[in-house]
């Protein structure tokens, strides 16, 4: 409590709702966001949208945490029905157990999938029954322990020290959720080799440039970091619209917004893709929408 609040001691002059505004990430959840805001509304005396990711009893969104993990299974399943696939009776590997990898598996599991690994950064369990998800949130949220206690509830499962051997479990889609990096060359190979034929990032860049090559070179579905993990940002925008509004909207009403905010995203990487001739280019369309938007701005405002 007292790191936040020096923290925003020194940050609230360079913070504001029309300005920049900070959410949590990794290690910044709930408790350390609502040290800032309170900080923050001491020092300047308001009540505004400064900061996403808040209490519900004090301006938080519902769905706020649930969206990082449903966004990408929103995106995903776009990127799947373009191309004639689905999630439906599906594997699916995803590292990770924090709220991307938590929540990414309870929807991936709604859309009809299984769901049978998750990692931490100790190592990584396999279930190949599918994932106990209650079990998982017991162990994460409740607890806060290691993934590896998942066995002491589920002892027909594997735990394996190490993360990066997640991927040599065969499925058919891969999320990873964990951090940057996390699948290079080498682990983008044994997921085509076992017959893999989509990745989506709901983590920050998880997957390295010869990792994408790789993907390419073999016809996978890519969702990048970009476009697909995005819904957590635009979840925290309907939080500032909530908190500007002073309304609470119920989790039907975000995660029904939020839905049609991923399928926004991803119409536009595909339709740039396909405009610029790089058909089922996902990253390459995610770049060009998002440069376009940025240069017709910039244009419009004499800015160029």
């Amino acid at each position: 409590m007292r790191f936040c609040q020096s923290f925003m001691t020194e940050l609230y002059r360079h913070v504001g709702a029309d300005c920049d505004v900070p959410a949590g990430d990794i290690g910044t959840g709930a408790r350390e966001i609502g040290y800032m805001f309170g900080q923050y509304k001491r020092i300047q005396n308001e009540f505004t949208g400064v900061l996403t990711g808040k209490g519900l009893t004090y301006g938080g969104s519902l769905a706020r945490t649930a969206a990082t993990g449903f966004d990408l299974c929103y995106f995903t399943n776009e990127m799947l029905k373009a191309n004639g696939k689905s999630f439906e009776g599906k594997t699916v590997v995803i590292s990770g157990s924090g709220n991307v990898a938590i929540y990414a598996t309870k929807k991936a599991t709604e859309l009809g999938a299984k769901v049978v690994a998750l990692s931490d950064s100790n190592g990584y369990i396999y279930d190949e029954n599918g994932i106990d998800l209650a079990t998982v949130k017991q162990i994460k949220e409740v607890e806060r322990k290691r993934i590896k206690e998942y066995i002491n509830v589920h002892p027909e499962a594997k735990y394996t020290e190490g993360c990066k051997g997640i991927w040599t479990i065969p499925c058919d889609i891969a999320l990873p959720c964990a951090t940057q990096n996390e699948i290079d060359k080498e682990s983008a190979e044994i997921l085509a080799k076992n017959g893999c034929f989509a990745v989506s990032e709901g983590a920050n860049m998880p997957s390295t440039p010869e990792a994408i090559e790789v993907y390419f070179k073999n016809g996978m579905l890519y969702g990048p970091a970009k476009a697909a993990n995005a819904g957590g940002v635009a979840t925290s925008g309907l939080e500032m619209s909530q908190n500007s509004e002073r309304l609470s909207w119920t989790f039907e009403e975000v995660d029904s917004k939020l839905q049609g905010i991923m399928k926004s995203i991803f119409a536009a990487c595909d339709s740039a893709a396909k405009e610029y001739g790089m058909p089922g280019n996902y990253m390459a369309g995610a770049n060009i929408a998002g440069f376009l938007k940025v240069a017709e701005a910039m244009k419009a405002q004499g800015c160029v």
